[in-house]
């Protein structure tokens, strides 16, 4: 008896295909909601702690406040770190030229971004903290706080994302005529 995993490789190569022509100028902008919006959340937890003066335990972003469980799950941090991750990686092939190279930065930022997420995962699987840390701690955490150091990745990984969608959305540029979808307005 044979299993059936639902997809052929041919249909999830004409999702990928369709995502990134057709459907590219939809998907880019949903993904760039749901990381504005990320984004968005760990500028207003620095606000709450450099403005405001809360203590770091109460600033917890937007959503943290009604949600304090957000801030505090890793499983969470580490879902959106994948979401990005695979966000990224999805919808690179509809980019070219200039446009393709910032949106690989922005991958290879957040391929690293993630790594460190894993890190922090895994330390809360296993109930130990790297080198005995009172909490989970990621790899560059060791020299910088966390709240800014991930704020700063957020930060990374966004930016040349932008850049990437700029320039791809931008009319008459010659590094988009090879690009398979309608982001870019032809005159």
């Amino acid at each position: 008896m044979a299993i059936s995993t639902g997809a052929s490789p041919h249909t999830l190569r004409g999702g990928l295909d369709s995502l990134n022509s057709r459907h590219h100028q939809l998907g880019v902008r949903v993904f760039l909601v749901i990381v504005v919006a990320h984004w968005a959340e760990h500028l207003v937890q620095a606000y709450q702690i450099y403005v405001l003066g809360w203590p770091i335990p109460e600033a917890r972003g937007v959503l943290g406040v009604p949600f304090p469980w957000l801030v505090t799950s890793e499983w969470m941090h580490y879902g959106y770190a994948l979401v990005m991750m695979v966000g990224l990686f999805l919808l690179r092939p509809g980019f070219t030229g200039r446009s393709g190279t910032w949106w690989k930065v922005s991958l290879g930022i957040q391929v690293w971004h993630h790594l460190e997420h894993l890190l922090l995962l895994i330390q809360v699987l296993a109930g130990a903290h790297l080198l005995g840390k009172a909490a989970p701690t990621s790899l560059v955490q060791l020299i910088l706080p966390r709240v800014e150091l991930h704020l700063f990745y957020n930060t990374l990984v966004t930016v040349p994302m932008v850049v990437a969608m700029y320039l791809h959305t931008s009319a008459n540029r010659p590094d988009n005529v090879t690009a398979r979808c309608a982001c870019a307005p032809k005159d």
